[in-house]
C-alpha cells in the first residue's frame, strides 16, 4: 500500500468530505422528532408488557393476594 504525505491526505479528506450530502434544517428537526415519538411508543409498550408479566407472574406464584 502506498504512503500518502499528510497534505494529500487532507486534500482527499476535502474532497471525499464535499460529495457527502448534508440534510437540510427541516429534515433532521423531523428525524429528531421522529425518535423522539418512536421511543416515547417503545417505552409505553415494554412498560404495559412489563406490567403483564408481573401480572402474570403474581397470579402464577400467588404473591400479592
Amino acid at each position: 500500500m502506498a504512503k500518502t504525505n499528510p497534505f494529500q491526505f487532507l486534500q482527499q479528506v476535502r474532497a471525499e468530505g464535499a460529495k457527502v450530502t448534508w440534510p437540510s434544517r427541516r429534515e433532521t428537526a423531523i428525524t429528531t422528532v421522529m425518535v423522539f415519538i418512536l421511543s416515547a411508543v417503545a417505552s409505553l409498550f415494554f412498560f404495559v408488557a412489563d406490567q403483564f408479566f408481573a401480572l402474570g407472574v403474581e397470579l402464577l406464584l400467588g404473591i400479592g393476594m
